[in-house]
């Protein structure tokens, strides 16, 4: 079987920036709440028999304690804001399996989940559903790819590669080096993608990179590997820390089985969630499913 991991946060973004705008009855904004659902639903629709969705129920997490100008809510619209919970509750009516991440972040559920997921034998493939270059790192071979379900494109490991110029395995040391505007954090000066995939598809960890630029056998002018070498190790912790950051853990506080996440149905609390989104096709399209 395929098992689909959605980084719910990411959708209902995409969704409150790509729909109309529709206010509820309560004066609530639900657009990108229904869009989801409705998204989800379709997958249902299209075979997907296994399936469950990360969201940051809080968007400030650990690493805000690690880094001062990590991502936060700070500036996000209350409009999409005020959606994360019931999108959660929404898709729990579905019947669909949601974890809302507190501490840590969706990427680190969806981690988690690929990692719990990938040694079980009764899994064909999982399939992180997520754009973010943060997921490339827990990408394996063909058996745990990175969907992006806006461009419907897989990307296994050797697009992981072929993308980035690296390996999965490299893919946090190498934002570490780069930054990861999205994210709040700025790599290092000087350090470009080009110049950093070139060093670590060598070296393939910070901590493998030669001190004495003269040995990395790369293809990069003597003055120039100079240059980056003084600045990574003039900056080794900051870039420790930027790696740490970019780090998505596999010990999320969840417990993932494919028995968990088989769709078995929505729960009676859908008919009165479509009532609040004020989508009457949701009830009888899932059930249509269990018929």
């Amino acid at each position: 079987m395929d098992v689909y991991l959605v980084d719910g946060t990411y959708e209902l973004f995409r969704h409150f920036y790509g729909v109309p705008s529709h206010v509820n009855r309560e004066g609530l904004e639900v657009a990108a709440t229904l869009g989801v659902v409705r998204s989800v639903l379709g997958m249902l629709e299209r075979g997907t028999t296994h399936v469950g969705v990360a969201t940051d129920h809080v968007v400030e997490s650990f690493r805000n304690d690690m880094w001062p100008t990590y991502k936060t809510s700070a500036g996000m619209p209350p409009e999409i804001l005020n959606q994360f919970q019931l999108l959660e509750d929404a898709l729990a009516a579905l019947g669909v399996v949601v974890w809302p991440m507190v501490e840590m972040e969706a990427d680190d559920a969806l981690g988690t989940a690929a990692y719990q997921l990938e040694s079980d034998s009764s899994v064909d493939r999982v399939l992180i559903c997520t754009p973010d270059k943060d997921l490339g790192q827990c990408v394996r071979g063909e058996r745990v790819v990175q969907l992006d379900r806006r461009a419907m494109r897989i990307t296994n490991e050797g697009g992981v590669q072929e993308k980035f110029g690296v390996r999965p395995a490299s893919i946090a040391d190498y934002l570490a080096l780069v930054g990861d505007t999205a994210d709040g954090f700025p790599g290092l000066p000087g350090w470009g993608a080009k110049t950093a995939a070139a060093v670590l598809s060598r070296f393939e960890h910070l901590e493998g990179i030669p001190p004495d630029p003269a040995d990395w056998d790369v293809a990069i002018p003597a003055s120039r590997r100079a240059t980056l070498a003084k600045t990574l190790w003039d900056n080794v912790e900051n870039a420790l820390l930027f790696r740490d950051l970019a780090t998505v853990r596999t010990n999320a506080p969840i417990a993932v089985t494919p028995d968990k996440l088989r769709w078995m149905g929505p729960s009676p609390e859908l008919g009165a969630i479509a009532e609040r989104l004020e989508a009457a096709d949701l009830v009888p399209r899932a059930n249509a499913l269990m018929a």
